[in-house]
């Protein structure tokens, strides 16, 4: 079964509309962007939360043990670096790891075999954003097998997720702005897109 994961959580609301819709983790950002949420808001989302759903820290290159406070005291499950953060930074923690790769035309997949990781995120690279770009990347780029499980992200959507699914075969799929209308969740897109995925089975 593709697992489900939700970017971008800003509100208890759009949290469960995700979990009862059938999402295995929520994403929640805490590095500096427009989904950005501070732990308050965190702690009440993931609170709020049924037993089961995965609740994923989103960082980009933060110091070590802030991100060790945060986890504990937003009670995360995983956590999900963005940046340049490197494999002895990727070592230092004792929840899950899931380290972004940003694709484009040069990069070696190769090179991420020394990261001791659960999961890679593979995702679209921009100049300027770590995440959230609503831009496939060329699929073709992935020409290698990774070492650990492959969560695909980057531009998909209830209209497209069907083909990466049957093309790449990811163990999860992770979607942010695919299922946003003017820059909020979107409950019948967030429906949409997990029964897309869904069918895929």
């Amino acid at each position: 079964m593709i697992r489900v994961k939700i970017c971008g959580i800003t509100s208890v609301a759009d949290a469960l509309c995700c979990a009862e819709n059938g999402a295995d983790a929520v994403g929640l950002v805490f590095a500096k962007s427009r989904r950005q949420i501070d732990p308050f808001t965190a702690r009440k989302i993931t609170a709020a939360l049924p037993p089961f759903i995965g609740k994923v820290g989103v960082f980009v290159d933060m110091e070590r043990e802030a991100v060790k406070y945060i986890a504990s005291d937003c009670g995360l499950t995983a956590l999900q670096f963005h940046g340049s953060e490197n494999a002895d930074y990727c070592r230092g923690f004792s929840l899950p790891v899931l380290k972004v790769i940003r694709m484009r035309c040069n990069v070696d997949l190769e090179s991420f075999s020394a990261y001791s990781v659960a999961a890679f995120v593979l995702d679209t690279f921009h100049p300027t954003l770590a995440g959230g770009s609503g831009v496939p990347f060329d699929w073709k780029l992935i020409k290698t097998r990774l070492p650990k499980p492959m969560i695909l992200a980057g531009g998909l959507n209830s209209l497209n997720v069907e083909q990466a699914i049957d093309e790449l075969k990811p163990y999860a799929v992770d979607v942010s702005s695919g299922v946003e209308t003017n820059g909020e969740k979107d409950k019948t897109k967030i429906k949409a897109f997990i029964n897309a995925v869904r069918r895929c089975h």
